[in-house]
């Protein structure tokens, strides 16, 4: 059956499998337990990630099945995210702020004061990277069409001054190397990916061949460390099929698949099937039997 970790870096195309060894052995576990050790109150999430005029399908499901889990289990998910995005999250009656690209500092420090986040979670999103730019994986700049929400975690981070005003807790999930939090392993990832990384440091990191299998991962180990069944079974469907017509709808208002830039209900290259075959994966890890 495998642990969740293996689970998660099946079909590893990107090198993530090659970073396992500088992380934490149950680095999703973790990510999980640090997640149940929040308060329970306003969680933020950031996700999408612009691609060819839409943003892709990774990173906005898996943030809907995470956030579920966590209204599982008593805490407000508040997902934080740009224009590309607008219509995904409405229809899971999750509360969305969208983000608008010339918001700077000043907006993201007012956001931070009105939301009071216990703690904040990136999944697939690009953030700021060593050579000061937002840039997709084939090096091309996509700054004009990404709003700064790696200010957020820059503000209250890791990578916080010492005067910060804010202090929070964060997790980032990424499966290339330039998304939020990938500067936990930025050097790493330089030399072993030879990729220009994002300098964004989170205080965990979870790595994955695909950035919503991270998420799922994490939804996962929230149920069996909590005992609470808030990933098995989301509104009376198996994981895989709530996430197929999630994607299908996200797909149908404008979205696309990462790698071929087409607007099917695929994720990162990968046939339905496979997504079908990690869902399936991590629910047996906790279906009741």
């Amino acid at each position: 059956m495998g642990k969740t970790e293996d689970i998660i870096l099946r079909h590893s195309g990107r090198g993530m499998n090659l970073l396992r060894e500088y992380l934490p052995t149950d680095y999703c576990t973790e990510a999980a337990e640090e997640i149940l050790r929040w308060d329970r109150g306003t969680i933020l999430l950031t996700t999408g990630f612009y691609v060819a005029g839409f943003a892709e399908t990774d990173g906005p499901a898996g943030t809907i099945v995470l956030s579920r889990a966590l209204s599982g289990l008593g805490y407000h998910p508040v997902i934080v995210t740009d224009e590309f995005c607008r219509g995904f999250f409405e229809p899971e009656r999750i509360d969305t702020v969208y983000l608008p690209m010339e918001a700077g500092v000043k907006e993201c420090a007012a956001l931070l004061a009105k939301l009071k986040p216990a703690g904040m979670i990136s999944i697939e999103r690009c953030g700021i990277n060593t050579r000061n730019d937002y840039e997709n994986m084939r090096g091309i700049s996509i700054a004009e069409h990404t709003a700064k929400a790696d200010l957020l975690f820059t503000m209250a981070g890791p990578d916080r001054g010492s005067d910060s005003t804010f202090h929070i807790p964060t997790i980032g999930v990424g499966d290339g190397g330039n998304e939020i939090g990938m500067g936990y392993l930025a050097s790493v990832i330089a030399e072993k990916l030879s990729l220009v990384p994002c300098r964004v440091r989170t205080d965990r990191l979870v790595i994955a061949s695909v950035s919503n299998w991270g998420a799922y991962g994490m939804a996962e180990e929230l149920e069996r460390i909590s005992g609470k069944p808030v990933f098995h079974e989301i509104d009376g469907l198996r994981p895989a099929e709530k996430v197929h017509e999630s994607i299908e709808r996200m797909v149908a208002v404008g979205s696309v698949d990462g790698v071929t830039h087409e607007r099917v209900a695929h994720v990162d290259g990968f046939e339905d099937s496979v997504e079908t075959e990690i869902l399936d994966a991590l629910t047996a890890l906790v279906q009741p039997q």
